[in-house]
Formats: C-alpha cells, sequence, structure tokens
C-alpha cells in the first residue's frame, strides 16, 4: 500500500475497531436479525405481529429520540454509546431461551416486549453512532472506511446466513433457532466490545467531504429482517445532527414550507412503500412458497452479497448519474423485488428476487444519504434531518402495520404486487419531484 493511501497512524486504532465493530455485527444481522421474523411465522404469528417488530422501534424512536440526543449531548459520546449498546445488546440473550418459556402466542408477544424496552438503549445507539463516527473519521477518510465496513458487513452476514440455513435444517426445531440466536448474541457482543475500544479525539470535525459526511447503513433494507432500533438506524443519515438541536422540541415548521418540503413528502412515501411489503415477505416465503430455512439463508446470503458488489459501482455511477437520479434508479428497481415475489412459484424465482433486491438496494440506500445531505442547508441540518427522521420512523410505523392488515384483506400476492406499484411510483416522484 501506498503511502498516500495508508491509515494515518493516529487514526489507525480507531479505524480497526471500527472495522471490527461491523464485521461482529454482520454475524448478528445474519443470524438473530434475519430469523427471528421467519421464526414467528413458523410458530403462528399474524401479519400484525410480524409487523409490529418493525412498528415498536418506530414509535419508541418517535418518542424518545430528541430527549435522548439532549441527553447524550452532556456525556462522552465514546464511553454512552458503548454502554448503550451493552444495555441494548444484553436483550439478545433473552431471546435464546424464548421457545422454552411459554407457549407459542406467549412467545411472540414475550418478544414483542423485549423488542419494545430494548428500542430505548437503542435509540441511544442509534443517535450516539452516527457521532460517534464523525468524531474518530475525519471527513477525507470516511468513504474509504465505510467502504471497508461495507465490505466486511457483507462478507460476515453472508457467511453467518448461510451458516444460520445450514443449522437450522439439520438441527431440531426449535433447537436450531435458539442456537442462531446464540451466535447473534455472541456478535453482538463481541461487536460491542470493539466500541469500547474506540476513543474520541475530543471534538468534531464540522467539514463534510465529499460524501457527506456519515456512512449510510445498506442494511435491514433486506425483506424480512427483523428491525431493532439500535442496529437498523445507528448509521442513518441525520441521528447524529440531533445532538446539535438547542431544546426538546419539535423541529421547525417552516422546513415543510421549503423547497425540501417536496422531498419530504416524496421519501416518506418511499419509505412507506417500502415497510409496507417488508412484514409481508416472511408470511409469502414460508405459506405461500414453502420455502425452507435454508432456502431463506440462501435468499438472504444472495441479497447481501449483491448489497456489496452493487456498491463497489455506486462510486462510478454517482460520477455518471449523481445522487438523484441514482436514488431514483434504485427506488424504481426495489419495485422489482416485491413484483417477482409475488410472481414466485420456485425457490429459484425467489433466489433471483433476492439478487435484484440486493442490487437494487445498493444503489437506493448508498445514494439516499448524500441525496440527503445536498438538499438541505448546512448551517441549518439539526432541524431539517429531524425532519428526517421523524417522515422516516412514521413511514416505517404506518408500512409495518398497515402492510399485513392489508395482505390479509386482499391476499399476499396481489398486496405484493400492489406494494410494488407502489414502490414504482414513489421512485417516480423522487425522479420527478425530487430534483
Amino acid at each position: 500500500m501506498s503511502k498516500s493511501l495508508a491509515f494515518p497512524v493516529e487514526h489507525k486504532h480507531n479505524f480497526i475497531h471500527l472495522a471490527l465493530d461491523i464485521g461482529w455485527y454482520g454475524v448478528l444481522a445474519g443470524s438473530s436479525l434475519s430469523f427471528l421474523s421467519v421464526y414467528f411465522v413458523r410458530i403462528g404469528a399474524d401479519g400484525v405481529q410480524v409487523g409490529l417488530l418493525s412498528a415498536l422501534p418506530a414509535v419508541v424512536t418517535l418518542m424518545v429520540a430528541l430527549p435522548t440526543a439532549q441527553w447524550l449531548k452532556n456525556l462522552q459520546i465514546d464511553r454512552a454509546v458503548f454502554w448503550s449498546s451493552v444495555a441494548f445488546r444484553l436483550f439478545y440473550a433473552a431471546w435464546i431461551p424464548l421457545p422454552l418459556l411459554a407457549s407459542t402466542q406467549g412467545q411472540i408477544w414475550l418478544a414483542l416486549t423485549i423488542t419494545f424496552l430494548m428500542s430505548v438503549p437503542g435509540t441511544a445507539l442509534a443517535v450516539g453512532f452516527n457521532a460517534l463516527f464523525a468524531e474518530t473519521v475525519p471527513p477525507e477518510w470516511r468513504g474509504r472506511v465505510a467502504g471497508i465496513r461495507n465490505a466486511l458487513l457483507a462478507v460476515s452476514s453472508t457467511l453467518t446466513a448461510l451458516l444460520c440455513g445450514y443449522l437450522l435444517e439439520t438441527m431440531p426445531f426449535p433447537l436450531g433457532y435458539q442456537i442462531v440466536f446464540l451466535v447473534g448474541f455472541i456478535g453482538a457482543l463481541l461487536s460491542s466490545y470493539h466500541l469500547w475500544k474506540i476513543r474520541t479525539t475530543g471534538h468534531e470535525s464540522m467539514m463534510e467531504g465529499r460524501n457527506g459526511g456519515l456512512a449510510p447503513s445498506y442494511f435491514h433494507a433486506n425483506p424480512g429482517t427483523t428491525r431493532t432500533v439500535g442496529e437498523t438506524i445507528r448509521h442513518t443519515v441525520g441521528m447524529r445532527y440531533l445532538l446539535r438541536l438547542s431544546h426538546v422540541r419539535l423541529p421547525q415548521i417552516d422546513v415543510l414550507r421549503s423547497p425540501f418540503g417536496v422531498v419530504l413528502f416524496c421519501l416518506f412515501v418511499f419509505h412507506l412503500t417500502q415497510y409496507l411489503a417488508i412484514p409481508v415477505f416472511p408470511l409469502y416465503w414460508v405459506e405461500i412458497l414453502d420455502l425452507t430455512d435454508q432456502d431463506i439463508s440462501m435468499g438472504n446470503a444472495l441479497f447481501y452479497l449483491f448489497v456489496f458488489l452493487g456498491s463497489l459501482l455506486l462510486g462510478r455511477l454517482v460520477d455518471w448519474w449523481k445522487n438523484h437520479r441514482v436514488l431514483a434508479v434504485g427506488a424504481m428497481a426495489m419495485a422489482l423485488y416485491p413484483g417477482i415475489t409475488a410472481l414466485a412459484t420456485t425457490r429459484e424465482i425467489f433466489f433471483l428476487a433476492s439478487v435484484v433486491g440486493g442490487a437494487a438496494w445498493a444503489l437506493a440506500g448508498g445514494a439516499l444519504a448524500n441525496y440527503i445531505l445536498e438538499k438541505i442547508p448546512a448551517d441549518n441540518r439539526p432541524n431539517y434531518l429531524a425532519w428526517y427522521t421523524l417522515a422516516l420512523n412514521t413511514a416505517i410505523l404506518l408500512g409495518a402495520i398497515l402492510g399485513p392488515m392489508v395482505a390479509r384483506q386482499i391476499g399476499l400476492g396481489t398486496a405484493l404486487g400492489i406494494f410494488a406499484l407502489g414502490r414504482f411510483l414513489s421512485a417516480v416522484g423522487i425522479y420527478r419531484f425530487g430534483r
């Protein structure tokens, strides 16, 4: 490696532990987070109960994100992030004995209660990690550090998903799921260990750099993945800016009257159509396609792999098309996932949908953060991004609840087809009105 590309000595320690943090987080993502919703369906959960796995964290975020940000302002951010992660991830241990603790319906409601409770420290982790990343990675290195993290995330989550599929296929039910949840818990704790090793320099650079400041998360757009708040939005654009709001109150209403109001509405519809479909996927996989756990793990692995492969082309596409067009094209391609799934009759078509979905999210998820930052004034980002956080979690809440309800009324396949059309129309709106 040439000297110009070598990591600076003063930052190398933090960069290494940021990489190892995401590597072990990929173990959690490829195991517990990928299979809890599938387990729910296999023990008889209905669509609304599956949707609540995403809806409950959104409710908590809406309630406590702003006061949590104010609380974090008075703490040392590296220690606050570590202890928030520990308080949050210890709850994953409760998933391991879940099949032994109650009846099937009792397990479902116990898991939902755990999800709600863990989302409180999860919100602190979501807000705090973004600030930690900004403080420990200078703007000129954020693109490269994010690229390394995305590569490790793809590798670890893909391999873990394949391993968990093998375990679930060869071990008796529900012991296989208990081992999968144990694997996820171990990955979560080791990820937190590496967060403990990260140290801040004591100040945050106010420069944003070419890549907009933060690394967007490519994760948890995967259909059927459990959304626990600390793990799914900890890299979401704008969470660290909540720390800069001076008071615990709704952001300025003038933001909605600005040109960003149209952009915000387009993004709200995009996220709404995204989360309308997500809780329906595991129902369709199990009840209609009758996929095995190994089939689902292979689909997850293909999705993660093509997120990574697609992200390798992201920089060139952004240079060519700019973030707005890449986001719009990626969002249009995301409509293919529910569309193909609704027409699927074999596992091979399901695998094709996973490939298309992963590649589409690589574009949409990769361009989203920088697109938003391009559309807001640099001197008032906290208020603008607080509105985006509000819109995102409202969309998740509504989508996670309404999607399964609509699907049960009109049929899973028909609902996925309608949600695919909604995704496409939302992408057209982004292209047409989100310039």
